[in-house]
């Protein structure tokens, strides 16, 4: 299995992104998750007849989940990685401490991951929170998803890749 080296995630539903991210990141699936073992595990969940119904009266105008799966099935092959088509961004509390990072006078280099980390132990957190940038329940969650993000992606990722934009 060949990784995908365009960024197909761009190209996906934030609610198609989910689903594979709960496959991938499911430990008793077996690893690694491809797009044919989603659309299997999907299929299964839903009636036989769901299918049928579901072209026939079909209400909204988007594409349902299904369908967007199939389609990435048809376009990138069976057995592509389910993570590769995976969204990952930081929580809208995160992305202001990056940007508070990025924005930093002091910085020489666009900051990592583990830079992020650094300065939320160096009290980030609670002067965006005395700023009013961040509300106090908000501060307090930074440190477990900066350490989330390191796990799965390593220290020296830039965190400018994980920002949020709404």
């Amino acid at each position: 299995m060949t990784r995908n080296s365009i960024d197909v995630a761009s190209r996906v539903s934030p609610h198609l992104s989910a689903l594979l991210r709960s496959r991938v990141n499911n430990p008793e699936c077996e690893q690694p998750v491809t797009l044919i073992a989603v659309r299997r595990f999907f299929g299964d969940l839903l009636p036989a007849d769901f299918n049928e119904a579901e072209r026939m009266h079909r209400f909204d105008i988007g594409e349902s989940l299904l369908d967007e799966l199939d389609a990435l099935i048809e376009e990138f092959g069976a057995t592509a990685l389910a993570v590769d088509f995976t969204q990952t961004a930081a929580s809208e509390s995160l992305s202001r401490a990056i940007e508070a990072t990025i924005n930093d006078e002091n910085r020489e280099n666009p900051p990592t991951l583990a830079a992020i980390r650094d300065a939320i132990l160096s009290g980030l957190g609670a002067r965006m929170v005395g700023d009013g940038a961040l509300e106090d329940d908000e501060g307090d969650t930074l440190l477990a998803e900066i350490e989330a993000l390191i796990e799965q992606f390593g220290a020296d990722t830039l965190a400018e890749d994980f920002l949020r934009y709404e």
